[in-house]
C-alpha cells in the first residue's frame, strides 16, 4: 500500500517536471506574441478617468479568462479531430487583426485633419459615458479573443507530440499567463500616474528621489501611451501576417526569401488595405440604399 502510493507520488512529480520543461518551452515559443498582446492590451485598456481605470481592466480580464476557458476545449478537440478548423479559425481572425490594425492607420494617415475640422463628440452623461465603456471593454475582448486563440495554438504545437496528460497542464499554464501576466503589467501601466502623485504626496513636495521618481512616473505615462498605441497597432499587423505566412502557402511561397518580420508585416498590411477598402465599399453602399429608401 505504501510502496504504491509513493510510485504515484514519484509519477505525479515526474509529469509535474514535464510540464514545467514543456511550459518553459511553450512560454518562450509564445513571447513574441504575448509582448505583442500585452501591447495590443494596453492600448485598448487606455483612455478612461482614472476611477474607472481597473474596473474597466477587471473587466476585460474577466472577459479574458473566459476567453481561455472557450478555446481551451475546443483548440483540444479540434487539434484531436478536425485540424483545419484550428487553421480556418486562425484566418478569419487575422483578417481581423489586419483590418483594425490598417484601419488605424488610415484614420491618422487621412482622416485625423478632417477630424479636427470636426465637433467632436462630448461624453457629457453617465449613460454615454457607460456605452463608451462597454465598447471599448467589448473590443478589448474581441482582440484578447483572437490573440487568445493564436498563444493556445502556438502553445499547443509546441506539444502537439506529447500526451494529453501533458498537453493540458502545458497549455493551460501559458494560457494563464497570458491573462495574469499581460493585465497585469497593464494594470501597472495605466496607473504610473497614480504611483507617481502617491510618491510626490510623500516626499511632502520637497526635492529628492521620491519626487524626482514620482513626477517622471507622471510625465512619462502619456509617452508610454502613445509608445504603446503605436506598437498595439504595428503589433496586430505583425501577429495577422504571422497567421498568413505560416497557413496559406501562396504568402509563405511570394514571401520567401524576405526577413520574417517584414514578410509578415507585408502579408497583414495587404490584407488589411483588402479589408479596410471592402468595409469602406461596403458602408458606402449601404449608405446608398438607405438614400435610396428615404427618397
Amino acid at each position: 500500500m505504501a510502496s504504491s502510493f509513493f510510485a504515484l507520488l514519484d509519477d505525479i512529480a515526474y509529469l509535474m517536471d514535464d510540464v514545467a520543461t514543456m511550459g518553459k518551452v511553450a512560454t518562450k515559443k509564445t513571447a513574441g506574441i504575448l509582448s505583442d498582446d500585452l501591447a495590443v492590451n494596453a492600448e485598448k485598456a487606455s483612455g478612461f478617468v482614472s476611477s474607472r481605470e481597473l474596473p474597466v481592466l477587471w473587466k476585460i480580464t474577466k472577459g479574458s479568462l473566459l476567453n481561455k476557458i472557450i478555446i481551451l476545449p475546443v483548440a483540444f478537440l479540434l487539434s484531436a479531430f478536425l485540424p483545419v478548423a484550428v487553421i480556418i479559425i486562425l484566418v478569419i481572425g487575422g483578417i481581423y487583426l489586419a483590418y483594425e490594425g490598417t484601419e488605424k492607420i488610415v484614420e491618422f494617415l487621412f482622416h485625423r485633419k478632417h477630424a479636427h475640422g470636426e465637433e467632436v463628440d462630448i461624453i457629457d452623461t453617465p449613460s454615454e459615458e457607460l456605452e463608451y465603456e462597454n465598447q471599448k471593454v467589448k473590443g478589448a475582448i474581441l482582440v484578447d479573443f483572437i490573440l487568445s486563440i493564436e498563444i493556445v495554438i502556438i502553445a499547443l504545437g509546441t506539444v502537439i507530440e506529447k500526451p494529453l496528460s501533458i498537453q493540458i497542464p502545458v497549455v493551460c499554464l501559458v494560457a494563464l499567463i497570458a491573462t495574469v501576466g499581460v493585465y497585469g503589467i497593464v494594470a501597472l501601466i495605466v496607473r504610473m500616474d497614480d504611483m507617481g502623485l502617491m510618491l510626490i504626496n510623500k516626499s511632502n513636495n520637497k526635492p529628492g528621489f521620491k519626487k524626482t521618481i514620482g513626477v517622471l512616473l507622471v510625465q512619462t505615462l502619456p509617452i508610454v501611451i502613445r509608445i504603446l498605441a503605436v506598437v498595439g497597432t504595428f503589433a496586430m499587423i505583425l501577429v495577422a501576417g504571422g497567421i498568413f505566412v505560416h497557413n496559406i502557402p501562396q504568402f509563405h511561397s511570394l514571401l520567401h526569401g524576405i526577413q520574417s518580420t517584414l514578410a509578415d508585416f507585408i502579408a497583414g498590411l495587404v490584407v488589411g488595405i483588402v479589408s479596410v477598402l471592402v468595409m469602406y465599399l461596403v458602408k458606402g453602399t449601404r449608405k446608398v440604399v438607405k438614400k435610396r429608401r428615404s427618397l
